[in-house]
């Protein structure tokens, strides 16, 4: 899934192309892209038409369209990109992609706005605002999802206390949305490397010092690959108009077994967590006496 560099890239390429634009036709190419909306294909399209997107916006990895005065249910488009989801603009008259599920057509004959999915574990679907934690007005969905560490009104301390409270692995913590959103397995593996703190480290043995530390190296990295386009492995993340990012190629440990470490040069641990993988450097990140599994 995507995470919140590639999130907030494909958001500002929306809030470029598709802002203040009606809709006026809306195409389900495939009923499991907005499975999510329980009415289905033909009520998400109908709710659509004729309503003019306002915002779009972004929390953690979770991305949504604001669209004007609708009926009770139908204030946003939530996005969920999955592993494959993308958010493209096209001409009208380009050629379809090959998994294209949904069509937006707008007011002015200006481009489209194409959903695509190869997976097809994505979707759109419409939502009502809710106070979220946090503040702020969220789909109904995501409204448990805390700030990120990139949102201006992220709250550090809380964040750090939250995380401290978890009794769990740092990691884990890292990746629990509703501590702190935005990080996930990438930006994890490498703001601990930063950090120089070990992924299986205790929360309860974090000071808060520490907890400060690895979410302002979260905040830095996240930065970096925001401004390098987010991070891409294959062709499925892109921007808006086609285009991978590439801080792959800045990442110190993350996918990166048996090299040697950008800092010391001890060859880079791969480590099972989850169902996925954690990298770290054995000697920079020392494994803690009493780690969390």
């Amino acid at each position: 899934m995507p995470e919140l560099p590639e999130v907030e890239v494909v958001r500002r390429g929306l809030a470029g192309h598709v802002l203040d634009r009606k809709i006026t036709e809306v195409t389900v190419a495939h009923p499991r892209a907005v499975r999510r909306h329980a009415a289905g294909g033909a009520d998400f399209a109908a709710r659509l038409a004729g309503r003019t997107i306002t915002g779009a916006r972004r929390r953690g990895k979770y991305l949504w369209l604001d669209l004007d005065g609708g009926n009770q249910g139908d204030d946003a488009v939530l996005a969920h990109l999955g592993m494959s989801g993308q958010m493209l603009v096209a001409d009208e008259g380009r050629p379809d992609e090959k998994h294209l599920r949904i069509r937006l057509r707008f007011a002015d004959g200006g481009p489209e706005l194409r959903f695509v999915d190869q997976r097809t574990f994505g979707g759109l679907s419409l939502h009502p605002l809710v106070p979220a934690v946090g503040g702020g007005l969220l789909p109904e969905p995501v409204a448990h999802i805390a700030r990120d560490p990139m949102d201006p009104a992220f709250d550090l301390d809380a964040a750090v206390a939250a995380i401290r409270r978890r009794r769990t692995g740092l990691k884990r913590a890292l990746l629990d949305q509703t501590a702190v959103s935005g990080i996930g397995n990438i930006y994890a593996d490498e703001a601990l490397w930063r950090a120089r703190l070990h992924w299986a480290r205790p929360t309860e043995a974090l000071t808060r010092a520490q907890g400060r530390l690895v979410l302002a190296a979260a905040s830095e990295v996240m930065g970096e690959a925001l401004a390098a386009g987010g991070t891409s492995f294959d062709a499925l993340y892109v921007n808006v108009n086609g285009a991978s990012g590439y801080f792959d190629r800045s990442l110190a440990v993350y996918g990166q077994a048996d090299r040697p470490c950008p800092r010391c040069g001890t060859p880079v641990r791969r480590d099972p967590f989850m169902n996925r993988s954690s990298y770290s450097c054995p000697r920079c990140q020392p494994r803690p006496r009493n780690p969390h599994p």
